[in-house]
């Protein structure tokens, strides 16, 4: 009967979450400091999107996706993800390692890292001193061999960090490796990406824009509040979704997804530490929060 009562007074937990409950304080913590996939509207959009890019038949135009949205809004968790669906294998049937999806950051608009960067994540063999016409051949001929079938190129926003004509040099490299290879192209970015793109009208043709908005107090950012408190393994309800409760936390991650996770994270585990068990109020106070927005200002005060 104790048993079954307890069950009841755990029902704001996914199953998950209640056996979570039975670990050490330590343990709990650690589970809640981990990385978590909620499948939120939009980003069944998007991965629906994906799937369908690399369903496509080869044809001579592929199609793109650029995921864009702000800084911590969620792009790399969704590209992440897509890589989690679609993972490496050693194939040990085959001829060798199969990777369907690779995806590669950029920091800067400079052809050689970039191809130094997609040999070293298959871990291929290369010389740093080789000519950079000798190492396109060698990804051309390498990516085809592991079978891609999807190139991810994250925060693509990052080559405007080089003058002008290494920019177009750069985005004929990406438009090359997609015709060449015969595979699409998708990329995350901020708002800058787009302007990145459109120096080369080619690419941005082909790139479909997929926006990732911030968050606002509706019914949708109500449900990802309701299924981050099934996931944090917290022993007493905290009704994330009461109205009050929802717009602080929504005001202090300024509608950014990566911000509210990690509020409610740290809310979650000053509520163990505490003893309280819950998230409310006087918690995210605790937590000495500094909006996103504030940051580079409270820095410079200090420095």
């Amino acid at each position: 009967m104790s048993k079954k009562v307890a069950h009841e007074s755990l029902t704001h937990l996914n199953d998950q979450a209640r056996e979570t409950l039975a670990l050490p304080n330590e343990q709990r913590i650690q589970r809640i400091k981990g990385d978590r996939w909620i499948g939120y509207e939009r980003a069944k959009q998007i991965m629906k999107k994906l799937e369908d890019l690399i369903d496509h038949p080869k044809v001579s135009r592929n199609p793109n996706l650029l995921i864009l949205g702000a800084s911590n809004n969620g792009k790399t968790m969704i590209a992440n993800r897509f890589i989690k669906l679609h993972p490496a294998s050693d194939n040990p049937d085959g001829n060798g390692v199969v990777v369907p999806v690779l995806m590669v950051r950029v920091t800067a608009p400079d052809e050689n890292r970039f191809y130094n960067a997609i040999l070293d994540k298959v871990f291929a063999p290369y010389k740093p001193s080789d000519h950079v016409s000798k190492k396109q051949s060698q990804v051309v001929n390498t990516l085809r061999r592991v079978g891609l079938r999807m190139l991810m190129i994250d925060d693509i926003q990052d080559i405007l960090a080089g003058h002008l004509e290494k920019q177009r040099q750069f985005l004929n490299v990406i438009r090359f490796l997609g015709n060449e290879i015969g595979i699409p192209i998708a990329a995350t970015g901020t708002k800058d990406a787009l302007r990145a793109l459109q120096s080369d009208v080619q690419l941005a043709n082909r790139f479909e824009p997929a926006p990732l908005p911030k968050w606002q107090m509706d019914k949708e950012y109500l449900r990802l509040l309701a299924s981050f408190e099934r996931m944090l393994p917290l022993r007493n309800p905290s009704n994330l979704i009461e109205t009050t409760l929802a717009i602080k936390i929504l005001s202090m991650s300024e509608g950014l997804i990566g911000e509210i996770a990690s509020i409610l994270r740290r809310t979650a585990i000053h509520g163990i530490e505490s003893g309280l068990e819950l998230i409310d109020a006087k918690g995210l106070d605790a937590i000495g929060w500094t909006a996103p927005s504030d940051r580079r200002r409270v820095a410079e005060a200090i420095v």
